[in-house]
């Protein structure tokens, strides 16, 4: 088993994190039609003065970089199917940061899918991430890892878990895996919620143990703690609607927060934020909104990477006011996203969605002032280093 590592940019922009507050959300209307432009990396000194930190080999891909690059790796796609080949043209297409991997994806075996995310990522000098939802229990995307999950874990002691999340994260790194969005910090005593199977502890001191035991003992892969600000006030489903309480900030900070901080503490790398509101906070779902993410950095000193959940589930809530996939993926990387994920089909033009478009659309936002160029370079360069760092393990 290796030993966690922390991500090198927590020291590389210590100093220069900002969080953007949204003063609401972001109008629903279409955005102007997109115009293909390239503009240009910042030149290689500006970057260097900008950051105050010595250069490095992800500043000076940086600096190689267009804008329309720049925002297209702070994306994470899916594409259905285990062709290689395939997997690695639609990659090539967009320049993702990376691929999240769902049923599938997943061939007969680790070995077999190794070999396929080796043919995906071949000479790439920047890899690409790979991640999967591998919870164990009722989320489950490979077939051959069979660790117990929160459905047994959440009765059994803590040291259960670390050893259930030490065997995950060695198969999923056997298999060529970089990330699991795998560890439910979510916690809840309510069993008519949706969520109450997948959750580590029905406390919050329950579930801290156990969040901090699987962070822990996931070492080979980075794990990823879901879904902030947490499920277990509402028992509403992301999936269809917006999940909504008015459960207060003192309220959420003595149950819902512990897990997280626990987490966080034990050096989780990633936190993925729900689809979900709590009004007394801010009338936007927490993804979209700024409140919630320097909740996150400022108050639990979060320094690692932000993940959406899937933000193809904004636009399936069937609220008009996020039916606009450009202005969702704007407000998110406003409000202090760094990587946006979309899990599409083969058609993403049957969802709704234009990848392009999407692409586009954010770098006109940049282009007009609504995003700050400086949230996209430190987003990107956060998103380098953790490629470079997993191509170096």
């Amino acid at each position: 088993m290796t030993t966690r590592r922390p991500l090198r940019f927590a020291a590389l922009l210590a100093t220069a994190v900002i969080t953007v507050t949204i003063a609401g959300c972001v109008p629903a209307q279409p955005p102007p039609a997109p115009v293909a432009t390239a503009v240009p990396g910042a030149p290689v000194r500006a970057l260097h003065d900008h950051l105050a930190e010595p250069l490095t080999e992800s500043t000076r891909h940086l600096a190689t970089m267009t804008l329309r690059e720049r925002v297209a790796s702070l994306l994470m796609l899916h594409y259905p199917g285990t062709d290689a080949a395939r997997l690695a043209r639609f990659a090539d297409q967009y320049e993702p940061a990376g691929l999240i991997l769902m049923g599938d994806n997943v061939p007969a075996s680790s070995a077999d899918l190794s070999r396929m995310l080796e043919t995906v990522n071949g000479e790439r000098s920047v890899p690409l991430l790979t991640a999967v939802d591998q919870e164990g229990g009722i989320v489950r995307r490979l077939p051959w890892e069979t660790a117990p999950g929160a459905d047994v874990l959440k009765s059994r002691p803590a040291g259960e878990t670390l050893t259930a999340f030490a065997q995950r994260g060695k198969a999923l790194a056997d298999a060529g895996i970089d990330i699991n969005f795998g560890v439910v910090a979510d916690q809840t005593d309510d069993a008519s919620s949706f969520i109450y199977d997948r959750v580590l502890g029905t406390s919050a001191e329950a579930a801290s143990e156990r969040v901090a035991a699987a962070v822990e003992g996931e070492r080979d892969v980075a794990s990823t703690l879901k879904h902030f600000p947490g499920h277990g006030a509402s028992t509403d489903d992301s999936h269809t609607t917006i999940p909504t309480s008015d459960m207060s900030l003192e309220q959420w900070t003595a149950t819902q927060a512990p897990p997280f901080a626990a987490g966080i503490a034990a050096g989780a790398e990633m936190v993925m934020f729900g689809h979900l509101r709590y009004t007394t906070v801010d009338a936007a779902p927490a993804s979209l909104s700024g409140a919630w993410h320097d909740i996150l950095r400022d108050d639990l000193g979060f320094e690692g990477v932000i993940v959406s959940d899937d933000m193809l589930m904004l636009q399936r809530s069937d609220d008009p006011t996020y039916a606009n996939p450009s202005a969702n993926a704007i407000a998110a990387l406003v409000a202090g996203t760094t990587l946006l994920l979309y899990v599409l089909p083969a058609d993403p033009s049957t969802v709704g969605v234009d990848i392009d478009r999407v692409i586009d659309d954010i770098v006109l936002a940049v282009g007009d002032g609504r995003i700050p160029r400086q949230t996209i370079d430190e987003a990107a360069l956060l998103l380098l280093e953790v490629r470079l760092d997993q191509r170096d393990r």
